[in-house]
């Protein structure tokens, strides 16, 4: 007979996300960065002590990791198998009422482009796959995407640093799809998404919005981005 003990903590585990201010904690951190405990109490709404206290439940439950850098600790989702469970709870979650879900002003900019563990998403990660299949700087090759010699000298001339990306050889998977949680379609993830999303920072192309996991497009990215791919409105 299986003793409840021989069971998967799934319960266990599931009680820490559902906790509202810890949920929204570890949406925040879904974007990849690391984050101090006071960027996670405002995330979450609550005061610095009650922070400290979920922040406690979710690494004792290896849910987000810890940093100590200086006289501070910074925190990150523990891996990207945790990204995952969110992901899709996420996508369990709104899958009755998706695009009003996806009505309010900060939705929407969430919904444009975010950092996704350090790749970018929304719509305009959908948009940059879709274009670079679309003129064939990608071929499918098995476990995601290779990148060809077209697509490396384009990346290239854009000035993206492939940190020898383009010298794997032709069969290998230098990308992968991944389930966009608002699109419901699929962005680009992997080394290559890494290196995409790095460039678009460094250059100015994008960039953060205090408090928030979305991304904004400058006037020098709408230029830069829009001569190769379909640009959202954010």
């Amino acid at each position: 007979m299986t003793s409840p003990t021989d069971e998967p903590r799934i319960a266990r585990v599931a009680a820490q996300i559902a906790e509202p201010a810890r949920a929204r904690m570890l949406t925040y951190l879904m974007g990849g960065d690391l984050a101090s405990a006071g960027e996670l109490a405002r995330t979450a709404g609550v005061a610095a002590s009650t922070a400290s206290g979920h922040l406690a439940r979710l690494e004792a439950e290896g849910l987000v990791t810890a940093e100590v850098r200086g006289r501070h600790r910074y925190f990150r989702l523990a891996g990207e198998d945790i990204l995952r469970v969110l992901e899709a709870l996420a996508l369990v979650a709104e899958r009755e009422g998706h695009a009003r879900a996806w009505s309010s002003p900060a939705r929407l900019r969430l919904r444009c482009a975010r950092s996704c563990y350090g790749h970018l998403a929304g719509r305009l990660g959908v948009q940059m796959l879709d274009a670079m299949l679309r003129q064939g700087w990608l071929r499918s090759v098995p476990g995601g995407y290779g990148l060809t010699a077209a697509g490396g000298e384009a990346l290239v001339a854009l000035g993206v640093r492939l940190d020898g990306l383009e010298a794997k050889p032709a069969g290998a998977a230098i990308a992968k799809p991944c389930l966009d949680w608002s699109e419901r379609r699929d962005h680009l993830a992997g080394p290559l998404a890494t290196a995409l999303l790095r460039h678009c920072l460094d250059a100015g192309w994008l960039r953060r919005r205090d408090g928030e996991r979305s991304l904004a497009v400058t006037p020098p990215g709408l230029q830069a981005l829009g001569r190769w791919m379909t640009v959202p409105e954010t």
